[in-house]
């Protein structure tokens, strides 16, 4: 008689995998975006620009020689928005009051006054007429980094000027990026003899001498920030121009482009649905770099005195200060700070969107 076999015991069975979740699909931005976050330095450059935007925007909350409220004899006023005269305030003279005048500060220094000034206690046109060292003066507990020769602060010229360099910036680089893109669109699209021709006539309008154009017309019209603006935009879209050019001239010939036409849809439609989105890359990777060139063309001809309108605040100016006071080194070094501290955060910016849009980088 066989013995009867003993049954093996059971193998462990595997424990059942929870269903894995399955990653949203991301847009071409969103991926985009994503690997703009890893490029840590652009990254971190991009706040500390828009934190540095949003103050200089906003400069008269942070310096401004007049209170953003006072409260006198119990009632209240908004000096920021209109200043009262002096005879308000138990003064004399019926001018716009002078809050840096020491009669103004011991009245508002009296029980139940008083007057709430901003970080920076002076504007980009206030003139300290009670300094005790004669202009430009040192940095002191009053001017943390000085006057210039006109007696004026530095942090509010510095906060002002950076203002005005960047938005004109931002306006030139708009101006300058339209034109490059319907020139280089042009060209591009439509190729053949329109391409060589445009590209003869752009290559000669470049050979232009703008330096000394912008020199006659500085000698002829009074100086403002709109002519500036144009005479600057009149050769800010060429460098653009070709890089689209050369997109245009791949894209047009793509199986999605043919097949729009086949559709029937015009050559506007093509363009502004089809050809245009995908020929962006180097438009948006270069803004940076194009703002960086504003800012220096700004601050270059502020320096020699072709720039900005007399008063408005400018980093040439200051540099030019600068040259003309060797000794007064508060103004120059700050003013260089702040123009290289601004091109290097330009620069990281564009260095991430280069590789944000690189799709080759997954």
């Amino acid at each position: 008689m066989s013995a009867i076999p003993t049954p093996l015991p059971a193998a462990p069975t595997a424990p059942a995998l929870a269903p894995v979740a399955h990653a949203k699909p991301m847009s071409p931005n969103q991926r985009a975006w994503a690997r703009f976050k890893r490029n840590r330095l652009g990254y971190w450059s991009l706040w500390i620009f828009g934190v540095l935007l949003f103050l200089a925007t906003f400069a008269e909350l942070v310096s401004n020689d007049r209170p953003l409220l006072a409260r006198y004899n119990g009632e209240l006023v908004t000096p920021l928005f209109h200043n009262p005269p002096e005879t308000r305030f138990g003064g004399d003279f019926g001018t716009p009051t002078d809050w840096k005048d020491p009669f103004v500060r011991e009245q508002f220094a009296k029980p139940g006054n008083w007057a709430v000034f901003t970080l920076n206690e002076h504007s980009d046109q206030s003139q300290d007429y009670f300094l005790k060292a004669p202009a430009p003066s040192a940095p002191s507990a009053q001017n943390l980094l000085g006057t210039d020769g006109d007696s004026h602060d530095m942090v509010a010229k510095l906060i002002y000027g950076f203002r005005v360099s960047i938005w004109f910036a931002f306006a030139l680089t708009l101006v300058g990026t339209v034109l490059g893109i319907l020139a280089g669109a042009v060209q591009g699209y439509f190729g053949g003899r329109t391409d060589l021709f445009l590209q003869r006539i752009f290559e000669i309008w470049g050979a232009v001498p703008e330096l000394y154009l912008l020199i006659i017309f500085a000698s002829i019209f009074e100086p403002s920030m709109l002519l500036l603006l144009v005479l600057l935009s009149l050769w800010g879209w060429l460098g653009l121009s070709d890089y689209v050019r050369a997109e245009f001239l791949r894209n047009r010939g793509l199986e999605f482009v043919k097949a729009a036409r086949a559709l029937g849809l015009s050559n506007a439609q093509i363009i502004w649905r089809h050809v245009l989105p995908n020929s962006l890359t180097p438009v948006i990777t270069f803004l940076p770099f194009r703002m960086s060139a504003a800012i220096i063309a700004l601050t270059s001809l502020d320096f020699l005195g072709l720039g900005v309108p007399q008063g408005t605040p400018s980093l040439g100016e200051l540099l030019r200060q600068g040259k003309a006071n060797l000794d007064a080194w508060w103004i120059i070094f700050p003013t260089f700070a702040v123009l290289v501290l601004t091109m290097l955060l330009l620069t990281f910016i564009g260095d991430a969107l280069r590789d944000a849009f690189d799709t080759r980088k997954s």
